[in-house]
């Protein structure tokens, strides 16, 4: 059996990892035609490259199903409960790096901190009768943020494309999402709250602690981490 390397398999992310292996002597290649999800690993034998969603790829590392992993810290954290205990940070790749934010309508001039949003969900729902809704696609990390904040009046509503456009549309008070330049949420006239994300996020290599290694795999994981020279 070979060690399944996973990686993004489109876009910046995907051709900054290339970029980012390749520049620790393993080369990492497409096989066939743009459609294919499979490709090829030189430079450490015994290895398999497999091309997934980024989003995925969490999954993949929890089940087993694939031994090494890249993908955003902020998708580990949100789609693995006690991530901890299934995966293995070994290194951030420096790229993809974004902050998960809480963002609010540029308007409400009062509101800058998570207390003044405290207090303006109490005052939202005493006067409509619903609370305070934020869009976001980050269910698990903002409920846990919240919670630690003292932040109670509010709903989560779900938001998997377009978020910072859901308060424009008036399916939602405020928003959390990830952002790298701001200039979306600028665009649309919000500001985020707070001195500090609640997340800072970039890509990173997982290791899984649920994958089941041969002794072949094994092999192959030393080989590769001497290669990219990391600790296991």
């Amino acid at each position: 059996m070979a060690l399944k390397l996973g990686v993004p398999s489109k876009g910046r992310l995907m051709d900054k990892t290339f970029d980012w292996f390749g520049a620790h002597g393993v080369t990492l290649e497409k096989a066939g035609s743009e459609r294919e999800y499979s490709g090829r690993i030189e430079g450490v034998p015994g290895c398999e490259l497999v091309l997934l969603s980024a989003g995925e790829i969490p999954r993949e590392l929890a089940q087993g199903r694939i031994h090494l992993g890249v993908t955003g810290t902020d998708l580990v954290r949100e789609k693995l409960a006690h991530w901890e205990q299934s995966v293995k940070e070994l290194t951030p790749l420096g790229f993809g790096h974004a902050d998960l934010v809480i963002a609010v309508p540029k308007a409400w001039v009062d509101v800058e901190t998570l207390d003044d949003l405290d207090a303006v969900a109490a005052a939202f729902r005493r006067r409509h009768g619903h609370r305070l809704r934020i869009a976001t696609k980050y269910h698990r990390l903002i409920r846990e943020y919240l919670r630690e904040q003292g932040v109670a009046d509010y709903l989560l509503v779900d938001s998997q494309g377009a978020t910072e456009g859901t308060v424009k549309n008036l399916t939602a008070e405020a928003i959390a999402d990830i952002t790298s330049s701001g200039e979306t949420l600028r665009a649309n006239h919000l500001k985020v709250l707070g001195a500090e994300p609640v997340h800072r996020s970039q890509a990173t290599l997982f290791k899984s602690r649920k994958a089941a290694w041969s002794e072949a795999e094994r092999g192959a994981l030393v080989a590769m981490l001497e290669a990219l020279g990391l600790d296991g």
